[in-house]
């Protein structure tokens, strides 16, 4: 009888991660979990209402109580809202025309080509910094940073006589670890800020949030994540690494350098792009430019600033036509109208996610459940004399932790936004402060969730240089730059709100109830 092998001892990381894993598979898919909370919220204000449960609301000092939906008039109320729940949802029409805009620059290969050009054109001494940053940069649409960047740095890491896999890791902690981090919107901002406008409207109906409501901390935050992300790579990924190993040859035509017709269409794009922000500015730099809101001359409340989807829609349009036809791979209106179409056929998921998700905030919303639920947490928060430092610190955290077993951003947000912005809000804070500090929370531990939709072609990509590398060696790779992030983005943010700078245009810090 042959003896069997002894059992490998398992660390504490991978008796955790394991757990991970088994808890992030065991929650169902995010659209069935919506439905299921959906559901869970109407039998939940029936017995709300049979337990006559209330709060009374600090600001107004009027008693909220629950509302049925487990009755006739409930059961009536959601036949009629379904289809006004779904297309009246924030975050649906902006997503989808902004993500159109964005769709004919990626369609057309700019986004590509721009990316390519970044990276090739890179002095040795700075592919480190250069590689974090276009990550950073590749979040304005979606996963061309992971299909594309990714395995190239790859490439240009291994050219340089560096491992490959270290200037993997410095482009996946870019993509992902500086998700909410950009010199650009994208199509998360858009999405995000609807879904933080549906949340707040449980306290204020009216309340707007700006699609750019973080965007002056993200700006910095770019810049942060590059350093941050740097560092890491150079003094503690690299020296774990040897040289160079052996590249995939179905990557090398990436590192070929840009076509004449690709670099044509650069330029063209580049004009075009100088040409739309030159009219920005000739409309809102006067004190009566025509840009500016008619009456008041507000440079917040004017249409670049509250309709700034219009301007992502406009900026990806025309540059990406613009690369298209000088660079040769737009012939004519129908590749411009199959490029729009393409990324509207991937967001089949995502639109049924938004029905699902809509109901679940407008149910929440009708039975009052989300206002008590906020009165409770914001008086349970305001009990403990917590300052707002350590309140939104422990928010990250918890959103970080969340992140870990529930990947998806819009689906996380969907489900957190209406309980923490209305309680925020109770306790003084703006919506806006609460979505940037979830998604600080949000992007750094995306490099070790094993959850990440992109998670497991990280794992091929890295596979191709390292044939044995599974969930924990790329866990293990990122996790410096999880915890890097971590701490310098939450003294980021700490600095930020302690100086009371604003988060973005027209963004205040404080919640002051309307009058």
């Amino acid at each position: 009888m042959t003896a069997s092998a002894p059992a490998v001892p398992r660390t504490f990381i991978d008796r955790m991660l394991s757990i991970i894993e088994r808890v992030g598979n065991a929650l169902p898919h995010p659209i069935t979990l919506f439905a299921l909370l959906s559901v869970a919220v109407v039998v939940a204000s029936g017995i709300a209402t049979l337990f006559d449960l209330s709060a009374v609301h600090p600001a107004t000092g009027v008693v909220v109580k629950p509302v049925s939906l487990l009755s006739i008039e409930g059961v009536h109320r959601m036949m009629r809202g379904l289809v006004h729940n779904f297309a009246s949802f924030a975050p649906l029409g902006t997503v989808l025309v902004s993500l159109i805009g964005i769709a004919v620059a990626e369609h057309s290969g700019l986004l590509q080509a721009a990316l390519r050009r970044l990276v090739l054109a890179a002095p040795a001494k700075l592919l480190t910094v250069i590689v974090v940053f276009a990550g950073i940069l590749s979040n304005t649409a979606s996963e061309i940073g992971y299909v594309l960047l990714v395995p190239l740095a790859g490439v240009m890491f291994q050219a340089a006589g560096r491992h490959p896999i270290v200037g993997m890791a410095a482009a996946f902690a870019g993509v992902s670890g500086g998700y909410s981090a950009n010199l650009l919107l994208g199509t998360i901002d858009p999405l995000l800020a609807g879904l933080s406008q549906e949340a707040a409207k449980i306290i204020e109906p009216d309340y707007e949030v700006n699609v750019a409501a973080n965007y002056y901390f993200m700006f910095v935050s770019t810049f942060m994540v590059t350093l941050i992300g740097t560092l890491v790579t150079e003094k503690i990924i690299a020296p774990r690494f040897g040289e160079s190993a052996k590249a995939d040859p179905d990557d090398v035509k990436a590192i070929e350098p840009l076509s004449a017709a690709e670099r044509r269409g650069l330029r063209a794009a580049g004009a075009v792009f100088a040409l739309l922000i030159g009219i920005i500015l000739v409309g809102l730099v006067p004190e009566d430019g025509f840009l500016r809101e008619i009456g008041t001359g507000s440079v917040l409340k004017s249409p670049v600033l509250a309709g700034v989807v219009a301007v992502i829609f406009i900026v990806g349009v025309s540059t990406g036509v613009a690369y298209g036809v000088a660079a040769g791979t737009i012939k004519s209106d129908v590749d411009v109208v199959d490029g729009m179409g393409q990324s509207m056929s991937t967001l089949g998921s995502y639109i049924v996610l938004v029905f699902f998700a809509a109901q679940f905030v407008a149910f929440f919303n009708w039975t009052n459940l989300g206002l008590i639920l906020a009165v409770e947490g914001a008086e349970t928060l305001r009990a403990l004399n917590m300052s707002s430092i350590p309140l939104f610190l422990g928010f990250i955290a918890l959103t970080a932790l969340v992140n870990l077993v529930m990947g998806s951003a819009s689906a996380k947000w969907a489900l957190m936004a209406p309980v923490f912005v209305p309680m925020f809000m109770l306790l003084g804070y703006s919506p806006e402060v609460t979505q940037a500090a979830y998604r600080v929370g949000d992007s750094v531990t995306n490099i070790i969730s094993p959850m990440m939709s992109y998670f497991v072609l990280i794992i091929a990509f890295m596979q191709r240089y390292e044939p044995k590398a599974g969930m924990g060696t790329i866990i293990s790779v990122m996790l410096p730059y999880s915890i890097a992030f971590a701490i310098a983005w939450s003294i980021l943010f700490s600095i930020w709100l302690t100086m009371g700078w604003p988060f973005g245009p027209g963004a205040p810090l404080v919640y002051v109830p309307a009058a």
